[in-house]
């Protein structure tokens, strides 16, 4: 089995099962990431698409916030020589701009649990996730606009795809903050439940993905997003692709059986 390591501020854990929980565990500091953090989310999520023992990924934060974005003012404001021009060039490619393309990409399904703000990367995080369940009161922004910065992480790319190019200039040309049950009903998240009622919306929508037919399940998830630059013949060469492997599954099979039992299957993800 696969050893996964956290770092300060971030613990993973691979329960019995088949969901890989990570925690965003930073609280005093609104959960903001920063280097360490995000190459441990990295690693964690990288080696889950590998172990067979993976079957699902819950991405949550420790305390009443999910992820505030990240932590520039502690690196802006650390002692020791400024850096040489280029910096960030040279940094994001191995960070955070490594993170959120692993996010959609992984053949691994991914849930975001959002309680409190979930700002910048950390709105980014929820958005590339397969499913973000939310609190009504959540509070979704993108605070480049107020700061003075350009955005990154991939949030020029995620918002006008979610939610249009008009309300993407909302939030990221104006700032404006959307609260869980707005970011619901603009099918920027999957689902917005009162906050007490999170935890309890995520587990369950986990346990669902981690029971279902993981081969299946990721191969959509591939179609689904090289589908969003494929021409229609290309897209369908690679669905005949994805229904040649899916159909040489243990869980296809069991598949077939259940529903000539007229019985819901029992899928192991193999």
């Amino acid at each position: 089995m696969t050893a996964y390591l956290g770092s300060d501020g971030l613990a993973v854990d691979l329960g019995g099962d088949a969901v890989l929980r990570i925690v965003i565990d930073r609280p005093a500091k609104r959960n903001a990431l920063d280097d360490d953090m995000v190459a441990a989310m990295i690693a964690a999520i990288d080696a889950a698409e590998r172990d067979e023992a993976v079957r699902a990924i819950l991405l949550t934060g420790a305390g009443e916030h999910f992820c505030g974005g990240f932590d520039i003012v502690s690196r802006n404001t650390a002692g020791g020589a400024r850096p040489r021009a280029g910096s960030i060039q040279r940094r994001l490619p191995a960070q955070a701009h490594r993170l959120v393309p692993l996010l959609t990409t992984v053949q691994v399904p991914i849930v975001c649990a959002v309680r409190g703000w979930a700002a910048g990367i950390g709105l980014h995080l929820a958005v590339a996730a397969d499913f973000a369940v939310v609190a009504d009161d959540a509070r979704l922004w993108e605070p480049f606009s107020e700061r003075g910065f350009t955005p990154d992480s991939g949030g020029t790319w995620l918002l006008p795809r979610r939610i249009g190019d008009v309300r993407a200039r909302e939030m990221l040309l104006l700032g404006r903050a959307l609260s869980g049950e707005e970011a619901a009903a603009w099918g920027l998240v999957h689902r917005a439940v009162p906050g007490a009622d999170v935890t309890a919306a995520a587990e369950a929508l986990v346990a669902q993905l981690a029971g279902g037919a993981t081969v299946a399940l990721g191969l959509t998830k591939w179609l689904m997003h090289r589908g969003a630059a494929a021409t229609l013949e290309e897209h369908v060469r690679d669905e005949a692709f994805g229904v040649e492997l899916s159909s040489r599954s243990e869980d296809f099979r069991e598949g077939l059986t259940a529903f000539t039992e007229k019985r819901p299957p029992r899928f192991t993800g193999r």
